[in-house]
C-alpha cells in the first residue's frame, strides 16, 4: 500500500509545478561543480554570488541590530558611524523585542510607514502604511496574492510569455490556469494588445475565467522597460477586463539606459485620473533582492495594495497571519531601502559612491553583453534596457533541433546542456520561460564580474562557433 508521502500519493498539482531556472541544467552544473569544473552560475539573478559587494551602510545597522550589546561598547563610535548607530536605535525601538521576536504579521509598522513615505517620494501620491505588507522576498507576495485570487482550475492569470517561472510555477501550484501573452521580439519585447485580446478570447471560449494580470517591469527574462504609453494601454485594458494588476516591478533600480526611465504603474493610474484610478485593483511588488542592494539570501520584500475593499485586504492579512511574521532582518533591510543615508548624513558619501559604481558597472557589463551576443553567428539580441538579464536568440539549425529530438530534449535545453559542458556557464533555456513555437532562446544574468565579462563572451563565442560548425548543413553549398 503506498504511503501518503511516496510520489505516487503526492498532490498532483506539486508534482505538475517546474521551475525551470533551478532545473536540469542547474543540477548538471552543480554535479560539474561537485566534479572539480569551474562553473560560472549566470542562471538565477543572485549579484552577492556573482562577486557583488554589499553595500557597507545597511550591513553596519543591521550588524548592530543583530548584536545590540556592542551599541554598550564605549568603542562602538570608533568601529561604527554615527548615522548606523542612530539608525540601529531606531529600528530596535520600533521592535518588541528586537530581531529574535515575531512581528506584526503584516511586518513592522515603523518600517511599513518607511515604505509608504518612499513611495509617496517615487510616485507623488500618499499610500496608507495598513495597504503594505511586508514579505520574505517579493516572491512570497505574489505567492499570497495568487492564492488569494485563484479559486479553481477555471481561474486563468494573464502571464507574459516569456515568463519568470515563479509564476507558472505557484499557478500550477494553486490549480488555476495560466493564459499566457506573447511580448514581441521584434518590437523590443513590447506588448502586443491584439495578441492579449485573442489570449482571452482562447481562454473564456475554454470555459476559464481570466482573473487578473501580471506584467514584470523592467522585464525578466527579457530586460526590456515597458513606456509610459504602454503601461496606460495595459491600465485601460483592465479596467475594461476587470483584471487585476500584478505589478511585479523588483527590477525598478535596474534601468541602463535613459529613453524611457521606470514609471511605477501606480503613479501612471493614478495620473489618469477617475474613473480608472479608483476602479483598478493594483497590487505592486518590491525587493531588496535587486537593483543596487542584491541581498537575495535577506528576503526582504513588500506588496502594495490599491483600490481593495477593506474586508479582502482582512483575509490577506488573516492568512499573513498563518506564517506569523516575515523575517525581521529583511524587514530592516526594506526599510533601509527605502530610507537610505541623505545628504548630510556621515555614511552618504561612501553609500552614493557603492551604489553608483555598482549601478555604472552594471550599465557597461548590459552593453558588453549584448554586444557579444550580436557579434555570434546566429544570435540576436535585443539591448537589456533593465533588469539584471540577457535573452539572445539563438537560431538553431534543423539538423541541432533533430539530434535534440533524437536525444529527448528541447533544442534549447541540448544547446545550454552543450554549453555548460564546454565553458562551465550555466544559463536556462529559453523553454523554461515559454517562447514563441520553433523559436529558441537562453537566459543568462549580466552580473558576473565586469573584468570577467570579455572572457566570458569570448568563451560563448568560440562555443557557439563550434556549435554552429557541428550542425549547420552544408550540404548544396560550397564551403570556400
Amino acid at each position: 500500500m503506498a504511503k501518503p508521502l511516496d510520489y505516487e500519493s503526492l498532490n498532483e498539482n506539486v508534482k505538475k509545478t517546474a521551475y525551470a531556472v533551478r532545473g536540469e541544467l542547474y543540477l548538471r552544473a552543480s554535479e560539474l561543480q561537485k566534479e572539480g569544473k569551474k562553473i560560472i552560475f549566470t542562471n538565477v539573478g543572485n549579484p552577492h554570488a556573482l562577486g557583488q559587494k554589499p553595500l557597507t551602510f545597511p550591513r553596519q545597522v543591521v550588524a548592530l541590530c543583530q548584536a545590540p550589546f556592542l551599541l554598550d561598547d564605549p568603542n562602538v563610535g570608533l568601529l561604527f558611524p554615527a548615522d548606523a548607530i542612530a539608525r540601529a536605535k531606531h529600528y530596535l525601538q520600533l521592535t518588541s523585542g528586537g530581531l529574535g521576536a515575531y512581528s506584526d504579521s503584516r511586518g513592522i509598522p515603523g518600517v511599513r510607514k518607511e515604505v509608504a513615505e518612499f513611495i509617496e517620494r517615487r510616485d507623488g501620491y500618499p499610500t496608507d502604511p495598513e495597504l503594505i505588507f511586508l514579505t520574505d522576498g517579493a516572491s512570497k507576495g505574489v505567492m499570497q496574492m495568487l492564492n488569494a485570487i485563484i479559486r479553481n482550475e477555471n481561474d486563468g492569470i494573464l502571464v507574459p510569455v516569456p515568463q519568470y517561472p515563479l509564476y507558472s510555477a505557484a499557478i500550477t501550484l494553486y490549480g488555476g490556469s495560466l493564459v499566457p501573452y506573447y511580448l514581441e521580439e521584434e518590437a523590443n519585447w513590447s506588448l502586443d494588445f491584439n495578441n492579449i485580446r485573442q489570449s482571452i478570447a482562447s481562454a473564456r471560449s475554454k470555459g476559464i475565467t481570466v482573473r487578473a494580470m501580471v506584467i514584470i517591469n523592467p522585464g525578466n527574462p527579457t530586460g526590456q522597460c515597458l513606456s509610459e504609453a504602454n503601461i496606460r494601454e495595459l491600465l485601460r485594458f483592465c479596467f475594461l477586463e476587470n483584471l487585476v494588476l500584478l505589478a511585479d516591478e523588483v527590477y525598478q533600480q535596474n534601468i541602463y539606459q535613459d529613453e524611457r526611465p521606470f514609471i511605477s504603474a501606480r503613479k501612471i493610474l493614478f495620473d489618469m485620473g477617475p474613473p480608472l484610478s479608483k476602479e483598478v485593483q493594483l497590487v505592486s511588488f518590491h525587493t531588496v533582492s535587486k537593483g543596487y542592494w542584491g541581498e537575495c539570501g535577506q528576503r526582504g520584500g513588500y506588496f502594495e495594495m490599491t483600490n481593495l475593499s477593506p474586508k479582502t485586504v482582512d483575509e490577506i492579512y488573516k492568512v499573513a497571519s498563518i506564517s506569523l511574521s516575515p523575517n525581521v532582518p529583511g524587514q530592516i533591510f526594506m526599510g533601509l531601502m527605502v530610507n537610505p543615508p541623505k545628504p548630510g548624513d556621515i555614511s552618504y558619501f561612501k553609500f552614493e559612491q557603492e551604489s553608483k559604481a555598482i549601478m555604472e558597472s552594471l550599465r557597461k557589463r548590459a552593453r558588453i553583453m549584448t554586444d557579444g551576443f550580436n557579434s555570434c553567428r546566429n544570435v540576436v539580441c535585443n539591448f537589456t534596457e533593465g533588469a539584471m538579464y540577457s535573452f539572445p536568440q539563438i537560431r538553431l539549425p534543423a539538423r541541432a533541433i533533430e539530434a535534440a529530438k533524437s536525444a529527448g530534449k528541447a533544442p534549447d535545453v541540448l544547446y545550454c546542456l552543450k554549453l555548460l559542458e564546454a565553458t562551465g556557464i550555466s544559463t536556462v533555456p529559453g523553454s523554461g520561460f515559454g517562447q514563441k513555437e520553433g523559436v529558441f532562446h537562453l537566459r543568462t544574468t549580466i552580473l558576473p564580474a565586469e573584468e570577467d565579462m570579455p572572457a566570458i563572451m569570448e568563451s560563448f563565442k568560440k562555443f557557439n562557433d563550434a556549435f554552429m560548425e557541428e550542425y549547420e548543413d552544408y550540404r548544396g553549398y560550397s564551403r570556400m
